[in-house]
């Protein structure tokens, strides 16, 4: 499990570009028949990926870094399948998880296994997790099951469609909020006019890019930004005081799960485009 530590926006003005990406950028999310792990002091994030191949692959939690034995002694888990279709066993219990389906697991499960159908096509389980203070039940949301939400404009180049899974209205959780946003083809722009929002952090996952595809993740505060250059399964750290939006050299799908004291999706502090530096 790798380490982040929270910096001060004060600070991060003087990073320079391998800086950067060595402090917000999550550069291997999957590795195969691997679980790998980021523990962030970012609204103590865990973020990560398991790709079963050859073999299933068990949630464990690292002793260490966690202080706990079991993963989910203190936490629950956000869990959604970005690759060929699979299952999850919650303590005994299968659930078949398909390509963008969303898998919820609540404080004090025991034991999580991911496996994959076709090691062919194998699952690419995605993961966010977050401190928990009550046990919610075990839920699975299909995109189906989702509840969509579509902005923008193709004349913007910003047409797409939010999936919410874990939020109030959806699957509930104690702090974790966590969806999906498609963009439409012929748009490559998200969350711009951007945000921040100074009561939860938030984590940025962009798949569903071509090999030689790139997205420009926009950082920093309103009035100094900071890029990122992000490939295809990369993912960005975002702090509160800190803005999230992008541009891509092709349309893309993108996992956002946030963490912190609101759970209301609405409660952002808009940036105006004249305030933008």
């Amino acid at each position: 499990m790798e380490i982040r530590y929270a910096s001060h926006p004060q600070e991060v003005k003087a990073f320079d570009t391998a800086r950067l990406r060595q402090e917000f950028l999550i550069e291997s999310m999957f590795v195969a028949d691997q679980l790998t792990l980021y523990y962030t002091h970012v609204d103590r994030f865990i973020v990560g990926g398991a790709v079963p191949v050859n073999q299933s692959v068990k949630l464990e939690a690292d002793p260490k870094t966690m202080g706990a034995d079991t993963f989910l002694e203190r936490r629950e888990i956000g869990i959604i399948n970005v690759g060929g279709p699979g299952t999850i066993s919650v303590d005994g219990t299968d659930y078949t998880i398909d390509s963008k389906d969303c898998l919820y697991v609540g404080l004090g499960a025991k034991e999580v296994v991911f496996s994959s159908s076709d090691k062919a096509n194998p699952a690419k389980y995605y993961l966010n997790s977050t401190p928990a203070h009550k046990a919610y039940p075990t839920v699975k949301a299909a995109i189906s099951e989702a509840s969509p939400n579509n902005l923008g404009s193709l004349s913007n180049s910003n047409e797409r469609t939010i999936y919410r899974y874990i939020h109030t209205g959806g699957i509930q959780s104690c702090q974790l909020v966590m969806g999906m946003t498609l963009l439409k083809p012929g748009s490559m722009w998200n969350t711009m006019p951007c945000h921040t929002h100074n009561r939860r952090s938030e984590v940025y996952f962009y798949f569903d890019m071509p090999e030689d595809g790139n997205v420009f993740h926009f950082m920093g505060e309103p009035q100094e930004t900071r890029h990122l250059v992000v490939r295809n399964e990369q993912g960005v750290i975002s702090p509160s005081w800190s803005i999230h939006s992008g541009v891509g050299t092709n349309s893309y799908t993108f996992i956002w799960g946030m963490a912190g004291e609101n759970q209301i999706f609405e409660d952002m502090d808009p940036v105006g485009m004249d305030e933008l530096k």
